[in-house]
């Protein structure tokens, strides 16, 4: 062996071998071969805030194959992802694997094609220790607050919590826009519309420029109308025109992937990391709007062919955003001529979502002529407006349009307007007065959080997924649809000058994808909030993220930056763990009818409960654990008494056994003869009946007896190989084969009774 390249992902590796000759050996690390140990802090503060790194148990026999590679290897090339990630992951291997500085070579690459590679070992680099410690100060300083905030939320709220340095300022923006929603006061107005004749006989649609208050007012409004005249005061027509969105930013990419594809944030991410390790897309972590010069010839090239010259625009975009550290490239196809692949589906739909953004950038401006008319009303101050545009020349929307987070667009854009001159009468057919209601703050999608962290300036590229994620698995925040409730609302229709009534109904509310924090999400933001208000700092987390990409520049030590932090954090710890008090959300729900005890909602050690009753009476308070969907801010009277009907007693079996049903700390199940059977996940505890609790015993039984019965059949020897015996067994997720402390799982509907050793070859691929 010449030549070792070290990759992180045996994805990458598969393509860059493709590239390389029989000179070089591609090998793949997996990911970091070595971290932070999970179980203790691994930080020695007391000297200058030093990593213990180790490598991890799933690692280790890796580290050894590596080790004898690198051995046998004249040159060591370490090729992980361009960015702080990656430029550790190379770090960690250079250490472990003890390489010679001599014989190793650090090289990037923004792209994974022929070209790219053979120019990136070309110009090998030395590894960027800036870079590195960036990555190892944030890895550093979250570590410092999950460890040093969570044993905090443990013992003031329930187990089993954690606090993040951005996870937590990601939860308090859900939960801020959560209590704007709860305090939002819904107000009518009445939108009034008018239908208008023109002198040549065409229709126009205009709406009043005020609005009125009420029914009475929007009445009134439309008398008036009955008994004036109308006309065009100003008719204003100028050509506009429409640029097109600039490349794809990781944020930008995820926000359209979620609004056009219904992607979340980490699917998308997932979707776009096999795109580039495979060849098909430049690296999908990056701040940068900018193309190359060589993208831009493609672009050019491929739109001319394509749609004519008259459509070619090439634009250099510029990265705005500040601190950007992956200031390479935008996210882009590695070939422009290429426009969809195949053949799966969401890959496909991503790439060419990618293709459509970074081809229309290159294109012209869409070439508009928007009208607005105006129309006066004799007597009145109020005018009423009519706007409209006509596409003169389509240009980039050819190809695409980005879309919006606004939910309520220009019901007249896109109109082409009648023709009218200034002085024409204007003779009104009918006017409409409907009723509206101002409508709350939306609820954040995976994408308008990521889309608000971007404008904080909180997180990074590499961030926005994992954050999102974590919230969700912390169960802090729920992703969730909720249907629509009917509104009824009123419609005054002028016509023939009389005022008729109607009403119409509408479906309001419905929410589709959103995010709504839990109770322990509000409950363990509202207690980091008065304890902890820097870190939850929006502006705080943002400077912190400025540090680290001052760190990254080489203009600032990153053991200097943690310190700054660490030690008034630290006093703020010792303070909180000493005087703040036990945290639960605690609610007083109402009073309990028959002993006449308080009745709260609160959460308790398993999550959220309803107590009657006070914890320091000598007589110790009842509780019941909630329903799912069910919350401490809205829970009634009458829902929490509901609770403490369980455990119930469905019946009585045939034996005269009784079945009892109730809620455990592994959920619900029923008790019969002493043994307890888990209820489905479709079975309602306080309405399942006798006869569905027996299906359920039945079930389990049979299932435990044919577990026996297999228990007593395998494992079966299917025969041996070299000495070592080949097994069949039976496990939780089906039948598999064990050979050499290996298993490997058996195609479904193969019967492991029936295997010989040669069709256990082929399942295993040993020749």
């Amino acid at each position: 062996m010449k030549n070792l390249v070290i990759v992180e992902s045996p994805a990458k590796a598969k393509t860059i071998e493709k590239f390389l000759g029989k000179d070089f050996t591609v090998m793949s690390s997996y990911g970091h071969i070595r971290d932070l140990a999970k179980k203790d802090m691994s930080i020695d503060i007391a000297n200058g805030y030093m990593p213990d790194y180790q490598v991890s148990d799933d690692k280790r026999k890796l580290v050894g194959e590596l080790q004898q590679a690198v051995k046998k290897a004249d040159c060591v090339w370490l090729a992980s992802d361009e960015d702080r990630e990656g430029e550790a992951i190379a770090w960690h291997l250079s250490e472990t694997l003890k390489l010679n500085t001599g014989n190793t070579r650090r090289i990037v690459f923004n792209e994974i094609t022929k070209n790219a590679i053979l120019y990136a070992i070309e110009h090998p680099r030395t590894i960027d220790m800036n870079l590195v410690n960036a990555q190892q100060a944030r890895r550093v300083l979250d570590r410092l607050v999950g460890y040093e905030i969570s044993p905090i939320l443990w013992s003031k709220i329930k187990p089993a919590l954690s606090a993040g340095r951005v996870q937590s300022v990601a939860v308090r923006l859900i939960v801020e826009r959560e209590n704007e929603i709860h305090d939002f006061k819904s107000q009518q107005y009445f939108r009034i519309t008018g239908v208008f004749a023109t002198p040549n006989g065409q229709v126009l649609q205009a709406e009043l420029s005020t609005r009125a208050s009420d029914e009475n007012a929007a009445g009134a409004l439309l008398q008036e109308l009955a008994h004036r005249e109308f006309t065009a005061t100003q008719v204003e027509t100028k050509p506009t025109k429409r640029t097109p969105a600039p490349p794809f930013t990781t944020s930008t990419l995820q926000q359209e992937a979620s609004r056009k594809l219904g992607y979340s944030v980490a699917r998308t991410m997932q979707i776009a990391q096999q795109l580039y390790e495979s060849g098909y897309i430049t690296y999908m972590r990056t701040d940068s709007v900018n193309l190359s010069e060589m993208a831009l010839g493609m672009a050019r090239d491929v739109i001319g062919e394509q749609f004519g010259a008259r459509y070619v625009n090439t634009r250099r975009y510029r990265t705005k955003t500040k601190g950007a550290q992956e200031a390479h490239e935008a996210i882009r196809p590695t070939n422009l001529a290429v426009s969809s692949i195949g053949p799966d589906a969401a890959g496909r739909r991503l790439y060419e979502l990618i293709w459509k953004r970074t081809i229309a950038s290159q294109m012209a401006d869409a070439e508009l002529q928007k009208t607005t008319v105006t129309i006066g009303i004799n007597g009145m101050n109020e005018t009423f407006l009519s706007s409209g545009e006509q596409i003169l020349f389509d240009g980039f929307l050819k190809v695409y349009i980005e879309s919006s987070d606004d939910e309520d667009g220009d019901t007249n854009s896109g109109t082409l307007l009648p023709s009218v001159e200034t002085g024409n009468i204007m003779t009104l057919h009918q006017a409409e007065a409907t009723q509206h209601y101002t409508q709350h703050p939306p609820r954040y999608t995976e994408a308008s959080l990521v889309k608000k962290l971007e404008e904080l300036g909180i997180g990074r590229p590499s961030t926005y997924a994992p954050t999102i994620s974590t919230i969700l698995k912390r169960e802090y925040v729920m992703k969730e649809d909720r249907v629509p409730q009917e509104r009824t609302l009123v419609t005054l229709r002028l016509q023939d000058n009389t005022v008729q009534r109607n009403t119409r109904t509408e479906k309001v509310g419905a929410e589709k994808g959103k995010l709504f924090p839990t109770d322990i999400g509000t409950v363990v933001n509202g207690f980091l909030m008065e304890h902890f208000a820097d870190i939850m700092d929006y502006n705080f987390t943002a400077t912190v993220e400025k540090d680290f990409d001052n760190i990254a520049e080489g203009k600032k030590e990153w053991r200097n930056v943690i310190d700054k932090f660490y030690v008034p954090f630290h006093k703020n710890i010792l303070t909180t763990q000493q005087t703040s008090k036990r945290s639960s959300g605690s609610r007083l729900v109402g009073i309990d009818p028959v002993s006449g005890k308080n009745v709260y909602a609160k959460i308790g050690r398993y999550g959220t409960l309803v107590q009657i009753g006070e914890t320091s009476n000598e007589e110790k308070p009842r509780f019941a654990s909630m329903k799912k969907g069910q919350s401490i801010d809205s829970i009634t009277l009458e829902e929490a008494l509901a609770l403490f009907e369980l455990p119930r007693t469905v019946g009585t079996t045939a034996e005269g056994k009784e079945a009892v049903v109730s809620i455990g700390r592994f959920g619900p199940y029923v008790r019969l003869d002493g043994k307890f059977y888990s209820l489905g996940k479709g079975d309602d505890p306080y309405e399942v009946t006798l006869e569905r609790c027996l299906e359920i015993v039945k079930a389990k039984q049979e299932a435990d007896a044919e577990k026996e019965r297999l228990k007593k059949i395998y494992p079966v020897n299917v025969g041996e190989i070299e000495g070592e015996p080949v097994t069949a067994n039976i496990g939780r997720f089906g039948p598999y084969l064990t050979f050499k402390k290996k298993n490997y799982r058996i195609p479904k509907g193969t019967d492991p009774l029936q295997l010989d050793l040669n069709a256990a070859k082929k399942i295993m691929k040993i020749k």
